[in-house]
């Protein structure tokens, strides 16, 4: 059953889980599951994707009640209207402490001319822990919040590897041996990417709208095993 986090006659906005594709393509298997496939389990009548996550990215996705309304929603995004929300957890800890990462990327998967591409991102919080691994005896990572200004393919994921500080669990754009540190040492076997607001005007009443997700359970471990919790809360109770 998907968390639904808003429902109306025009919008529906669900609390994505990790590890589920959104919907079928030639990059994910035939035997699957699809959240647009779930949802229509749950909510009767038309559905239609307003925008895309991830498959590994957890958080507010927006699917419309109608292809009008599908499309009002995109003329917002294509216009960079959306206000978009990311929690992330990344090796070491970046510096400066918050600033503008600004690296042309793809429009679109991994091949066409680069386009520009801009993320803003804050620091909330620092870890060290006591694991061994290669040369260094203690690891670093660090809360971070990331708010894309353009949407290109794996913007987040692309941008914070850029700068070396690859977000932990990606398999594409991380860091194998910190990802299984993860995995061994605290029970996290996810992208720690999440979309945890959604800022936009609703296309039939023209409010501001704004949907929050909250962490789950994987992510709400190590907020408090990290001592992160207080600082996460400020942040995403701030939109």
């Amino acid at each position: 059953m998907l968390g639904i986090l808003y429902q109306d006659g025009d919008i529906v906005a669900v609390d994505k889980p990790a590890n589920l594709a959104v919907h079928r393509s030639k990059f994910v298997g035939p035997d699957d599951a699809f959240l647009i496939d779930l949802l229509r389990e749950q909510v009767e009548g038309p559905l239609h994707l307003a925008h895309r996550l991830d498959r590994a990215t957890s958080g507010v996705l927006l699917v419309a009640r109608s292809a009008d309304i599908a499309g009002r929603l995109g003329e917002q995004f294509m216009g960079r209207t959306v206000h978009k929300r990311y929690a992330a957890v990344v090796r070491g800890w970046p510096e400066p402490t918050e600033g503008t990462i600004d690296y042309p990327l793809p429009g679109s998967r991994e091949t066409g001319p680069r386009r520009d591409a801009t993320t803003d991102y804050e620091r909330l919080g620092t870890v060290e822990v006591d694991i061994p691994l290669g040369r260094y005896e203690k690891q670093r990572y660090s809360l971070v919040a990331a708010e894309p200004r353009t949407g290109r393919f794996r913007q987040i994921r692309k941008h914070f590897a850029h700068i070396h500080h690859p977000i932990v669990g990606d398999s594409q754009h991380g860091r194998g041996d910190h990802n299984r540190l993860f995995k061994i040492h605290f029970a996290s076997h996810r992208l720690l990417l999440h979309a945890a607001s959604l800022s936009f005007e609703h296309p039939a009443t023209a409010e501001r709208m704004i949907v929050r997700a909250g962490p789950d359970a994987t992510w709400t471990r190590l907020l408090d095993q990290f001592g992160w919790r207080e600082a996460y809360d400020r942040w995403h109770d701030a939109a």
